[in-house]
């Protein structure tokens, strides 16, 4: 028999599949029966999923209980090329095409963890990548708004995000060091690659009372993890988190 995580795994596609036949939609419809397909017929995910929990996170600085129970359920070998989905739940970060990766589970857990979220949060992601981050934010907060500039992957990472029934993510493709104006200000902005320096326009959007995190320093080199609180008259605070290793933040030439 298959453990109930399977089942929830299971439920959710079949709640997406459910509403592709009512909607008629073809693409849907062919993306919810790809990842039922993803979840037959392959190692017990569930089970390598809470030994990450277990081994990765709770055996290093991994408290927040919101945060681990949104670990334990979003599925990220559905998020990582099939090539991959055996090495899903190991430690390192892994590619996902176009020069991008998938960070590692510790990281993802570490930086969603130094927001503090709260349900109430409206949170903005930059660096959508294939939207494991994103689906992990959600399980957390209201609303999440997703910003990829590589517009493959953002398009894959919108129809996984959908085909998966994730209804409180937007995504848009475009150069995120603009942010997303029209929904600011963020309660929450967590950056997924890395910047030679603060982008002012996600300076700007941060509401106050806000937090935001991202890796900041010299490209090919080794970046320092940041987080920023923006106090009630706007003045910035700054914590150093850990050095860390990430793609280059990209731009629009």
């Amino acid at each position: 028999s298959r453990s109930l995580p399977v089942q929830q795994d299971f439920s959710r596609c079949f709640v997406s599949l459910r509403k592709a036949f009512e909607m008629k939609s073809l693409i849907s419809l062919a993306l919810c029966l790809g990842v039922l397909k993803g979840l037959w017929g392959q190692p017990d995910f569930p089970q390598l999923r809470q030994r990450m929990v277990r081994e990765q996170l709770q055996s290093r600085d991994i408290v927040e209980g919101s945060v681990l129970r949104a670990l334990r359920k979003v599925p990220r070998h559905l998020f990582v090329p099939e090539k991959y989905r055996a090495e899903a739940y190991s430690d390192p970060p892994l590619p996902i095409g176009e020069g991008q990766t998938i960070s590692q589970p510790y990281m993802v857990a570490f930086m969603t963890q130094a927001l503090r979220l709260k349900g109430s949060d409206k949170v903005l992601e930059i660096g959508t990548g294939s939207g494991y981050q994103a689906a992990v934010l959600a399980e957390l907060v209201d609303s999440v708004y997703t910003i990829e500039i590589v517009e493959p992957l953002g398009e894959a990472a919108a129809k996984r995000l959908q085909a998966l029934g994730y209804e409180n993510i937007q995504v848009r493709i475009w150069d995120g060091y603009h942010g997303w104006p029209r929904q600011a200000p963020f309660d929450a902005i967590i950056v997924t690659a890395g910047a030679e320096a603060l982008p002012q326009p996600l300076v700007d959007q941060l509401a106050e009372g806000g937090r935001m995190v991202i890796p900041v320093g010299p490209h090919q080199g080794v970046r320092d993890l940041v987080l920023l609180r923006k106090k009630r008259n706007g003045k910035l605070v700054r914590e150093s988190l850990m050095p860390v290793r990430f793609v280059p933040f990209t731009r629009e030439n």
